[in-house]
């Protein structure tokens, strides 16, 4: 038998095995290939798909960032806007939004809040803990800042709204932190927030800094709620005592003020009255002095007439009276009880 040569393949004869090859993947493609009509579609489709990735919309809230390769190359208001498809991404942040960020505490889903320890306790300026649990709210200034200067720009927020916030506790007492002094700290944090946000050009706007719950560590509770209860007790006898002295003043002054009054109206009335007997005196020393012997005499028998009144007499003419001789009953007057006396310094009754 004679030999024959074979091809690489195994196959025997002068066939090119290529050839079959290419001929059978030139008959798929011809099967593969598709109609006229077909060929409209994926036109139509592939339109479709640039015009969708070309046109994009900024909602009212919102502000667009085009991005070239990464690279921001331009920002655009709300509305509908164009950009290069497969090229061109954008991004749109909304400025418009309060954000909200919890500082020494979080709220899970059920709506509880935990108490974090590492970022809820400090130190005040007269060396007492408390544990602080606030909020920041803040709104987007500058997006581009705010999405590409800092790698995770919440969580620098809350870390910086943290340490602001213990260098302001640490300037101010306990007593303060826990009564009259939270507004002045919230406004503090809130200057010293902002101003360590813009050196990081973060691009955010530092609304509002509220304190929410301010107290004493857990384990010391208690004797705190007792300093705050005496001090309360101090603060209401104050109170009181305030209290007794605006009652007790206006009374005092008004009885004073009533009592100087009667004094004056009394001094009126006594000179008044010392200036009628004045008056009424010098009337009379007038009139005594116009008919001095009939006055005289009237104010002698008148005073005659009351010494005696009530003493037995006998009344004489003066004629006869000088022909009387004078008797003293004597021992009639013995026969009379005599009134004790009250003894003089003396000692004679």
């Amino acid at each position: 038998m004679a030999w024959e040569p074979k091809d690489p393949w195994g196959q025997s004869g002068g066939a090119d095995p290529l050839d079959d090859v290419l001929k059978k993947a030139q008959q798929q493609w011809h099967r593969m290939k598709p109609a006229r009509g077909m060929k409209t579609i994926v036109l139509l489709v592939a339109a479709v798909l640039v015009l969708s990735q070309s046109i994009f919309k900024v909602e009212p809230d919102e502000e667009g960032l085009v991005k070239r390769f990464g690279d921001v190359v331009r920002t655009v208001g709300p509305g509908p806007h164009v950009k290069v498809p497969f090229l061109e991404t954008v991004v749109t942040p909304k400025v418009e939004k309060l954000h909200r960020l919890e500082v020494g505490f979080r709220t899970n889903l059920r709506g509880r809040t935990q108490i974090v320890p590492q970022e809820a306790l400090m130190l005040t300026g007269d060396m007492n803990i408390l544990s602080v649990e606030f909020i920041v709210q803040y709104k987007i200034s500058n997006a581009k800042d705010y999405l590409f200067n800092v790698a995770d720009v919440e969580e620098t927020i809350r870390k910086s709204a943290e340490a602001a916030m213990r260098e302001v506790i640490g300037k101010n007492k306990i007593d303060e932190a826990l009564t009259v002094g939270k507004a002045g700290i919230q406004q503090s944090t809130q200057e010293l927030l902002q101003t360590i946000v813009d050196q990081y050009r973060g691009g955010a706007q530092i609304a509002t800094v509220q304190l929410l719950d301010v107290n004493p560590p857990q384990k010391v509770a208690k004797f705190f709620k007792d300093v705050a209860s005496a001090k309360e007790e101090r603060e209401q006898l104050i109170n009181q005592a305030h209290g007794y002295r605006n009652d007790i003043i206006p009374k005092a002054k008004g009885q004073a003020a009533q009592d100087i009054n009667e004094a004056k109206g009394y001094s009126q009335s006594r000179i008044a009255r010392a200036q009628g007997e004045a008056n009424h005196f010098l009337q009379t020393l007038e009139e005594y002095k116009k008919g001095k012997d009939v006055i005289g005499k009237r104010v002698y028998i008148e005073t005659m007439e009351h010494v005696l009144s009530n003493v037995d007499k006998i009344i004489l003419d003066s004629k006869a009276a000088g022909n009387v001789l004078p008797y003293l009953p004597l021992e009639r007057m013995r026969k009379l009880p005599t009134t004790p006396q009250t003894s003089s310094p003396g000692g004679s009754q």
